[in-house]
């Protein structure tokens, strides 16, 4: 086979057989596929798009371009499963899920990924914890899973080499925004850590990668349909990110409000809890854990309330090199900002709505997120009590607090913030969280 007549069929709208598809994927993983061959592939994906059997067969292809993780050797008492979530402004959803998940008796192998552009990554905020190993070998992966019930690492390079490789030629070329090539990335990841069930969320609105419903749709659609196709029991949902999730916004910040959370200190965020309690009850029913998302959602609430979520949380950090006394002490571990300044509102009224993506832009301006895939960030930036979507303010009250590393910074964050927020004389309509489920 040629590459370029491989690229000419797609270029001409034309089906790729499951052989073209391999082909495509061998000379991606070996390099027999140039740059420029690689990058006129997937530019002729996002232009033309592909039928479920191509985005099963390249979902599949990618998955095998390395090393496949199997649990079977375990004999683990309970299913692996995990979640994924599209990414968003605030969403520690992760921190708080895989320990909830397992004291209900699952095993979750999460492989996560830092934070790029506005989203923040669940591998940054764990990295914000003294000596928190995010990247062990698979062998130490393995054990904290099997002895503790979840681990949350970064991507290992041997795990689906192909998709490291053509994502980043799509990150350079303008082909990112393809639902057949997210979806590829995105599940040959997960079918590659040998899961059993994987539950999605996929964020819609201002803070996400969708910014509309039928996007989001479209995207949670097509990941249920290839998954399942592909072997692997899945649902979506797809969820809010219209404002930011929960009420803090960084990554120290963001591991405080997650052992707050995880421990019971004070009212936890409603739309927060709403969102991890419905991922748990996914998840626990894929896994066959619970017999109705009903019943899943009492055993999520049952682990939460009486502390045996967040021991698991404390062990895996221990496990994976963190303080052992982590969950007691984390103020005294976590990073803290020098300069902390309230952003005020500028009249009174009712917060009417966010623009969550220029809440994120405010995060990483201060230095708590990526430009590039090689900048350094400060753990100890960011926002706290941002105000909810619907709060009565007068002009003067506080909208968030701003944590900075020095004054000037804290000044553009300010100005960033308070232009997100949108203050109107009445109060919105409601908006749910969850918007929509899809099942098979």
């Amino acid at each position: 086979m040629l590459p370029q007549e491989i690229i000419r069929h797609k270029r001409d709208g034309k089906e790729l057989t499951a052989e073209e598809i391999a082909f495509v994927v061998r000379g991606i993983t070996d390099g027999s596929l140039s740059e420029g061959q690689v990058a006129a592939f997937a530019m002729t994906v996002f232009f033309r798009g592909m039928t479920l059997e191509e985005r099963v067969g390249l979902t599949l292809g990618l998955a095998h371009s390395g090393v496949t993780l199997d649990w079977s050797d375990l004999d683990l008492p309970g299913p692996v499963i995990d979640k994924h979530s599209s990414g968003g402004v605030g969403d520690k959803v992760s921190l708080m899920l895989a320990p909830i998940v397992a004291a209900c008796g699952g095993f979750v192998p999460m492989i996560s990924g830092r934070g790029l552009g506005h989203t923040g990554g669940t591998l940054d905020k764990l990295a914000s914890i003294s000596g928190y190993e995010a990247q062990p070998d698979v062998a130490t992966f393995r054990r904290v899973v099997r002895e503790v019930g979840c681990a949350i690492i970064g991507q290992t390079d041997d795990l689906a080499p192909a998709d490291r490789r053509l994502y980043g030629v799509r990150d350079v070329t303008a082909s990112v925004e393809s639902i057949p090539l997210i979806v590829s990335s995105i599940l040959s990841k997960k079918i590659a850590s040998g899961l059993g069930g994987l539950a999605m969320d996929v964020k819609c609105g201002s803070g996400a990668f969708c910014d509309t419903e039928a996007m989001a749709l479209d995207l949670a659609q097509s990941l249920v349909a290839v998954g399942r196709r592909a072997g692997l029991p899945m649902t979506a949902l797809i969820t809010d990110m219209d404002c930011v999730l929960g009420r803090d916004v960084g990554n120290a910040l963001e591991v405080a409000e997650t052992v707050a959370y995880l421990k019971g200190e004070g009212p936890r965020d409603a739309r927060l809890h709403a969102v991890v309690m419905a991922l748990a009850a996914e998840m626990l029913v894929l896994g066959r854990l619970a017999p109705t998302l009903e019943r899943a959602h009492a055993q999520a609430e049952a682990v939460l309330a009486d502390g045996r979520a967040a021991e698991k949380f404390a062990r895996m950090i221990a496990a994976l090199g963190g303080p052992a006394d982590f969950l007691d002490r984390a103020g005294t571990y976590l990073a803290q900002a020098p300069v902390v300044r309230p952003c005020s509102a500028g009249r009174d009224g009712y917060v009417a709505g966010m623009d969550a993506r220029q809440v994120g832009i405010a995060v990483v301006v201060l230095g708590g997120g990526r430009s590039h895939a090689d900048d350094a960030i400060d753990p100890a930036v960011g926002l706290t009590d941002v105000v909810a979507v619907g709060t009565p303010v007068r002009a003067g009250d506080p909208l968030c607090r701003v944590h900075a590393a020095t004054e000037a910074e804290a000044d553009e964050a300010v100005a960033m913030v308070r232009s997100a927020i949108r203050i109107a004389d009445e109060a919105p309509s409601a908006r749910p969280v969850i918007l929509k489920r899809v099942a098979a």
